[in-house]
């Protein structure tokens, strides 16, 4: 029953998600999630090591992405900054904005996988989406405005429910 919500890969950190793992494991690309993936929500701009990670990505041909139901005004800007396309208001769990950010970028969907740390908007969007799913352990989740910190205990309930192992 929990299946779609629960991710095909667990890891703590975006930075487990090394070139060599991605691509050992078939992933080419990646769509990322901002808040509490990448960053904390409070802060505007990603710290130095993931910086680093993601530049060193990009080095290696990985693909990238960012997704995110924030607006467009707040999103833009930190993309940029980071020389990285973006999708915006993605309305996940609709899966329309990972498949708009395949098609837009060219990615191979067998080849890409969705990164992020909510269980019902990032990893289901990614289900619905046909792709390979990965949760981060969120960045400082009390930090988030209430409507996405009212999920967290339903989430925890669905991975206590089902143990971390990966689907």
């Amino acid at each position: 029953m929990f299946k779609r919500f629960l991710p095909h890969l667990f890891v703590d950190s975006v930075l487990e998600l090394t070139p060599k793992r991605l691509l050992d494991s078939g992933i080419q690309s990646l769509l990322l999630d901002v808040d509490c993936t990448l960053k904390s929500y409070k802060e505007q701009e990603v710290g130095a090591e993931i910086r680093c990670w993601l530049e060193n990505l990009k080095e290696q041909g990985i693909g990238l992405c960012i997704i995110s139901n924030g607006l467009e005004r707040r999103i833009s800007p930190f993309a940029r900054n980071l020389g990285i396309p973006f999708i915006a208001c993605a309305c996940k769990p609709s899966p329309k904005g990972c498949l708009r950010a395949i098609r837009e970028n060219h990615f191979e969907p067998q080849k890409t996988a969705m990164v992020g740390d909510q269980l019902f908007s990032d990893i289901w969007a990614g289900r619905r989406a046909g792709i390979f799913t990965i949760r981060v352990e969120p960045i400082r989740p009390r930090e988030e405005p209430w409507f996405a910190r009212i999920k967290r205990p339903l989430e925890k309930l669905v991975l206590w429910l089902n143990p971390r192992e990966n689907t």
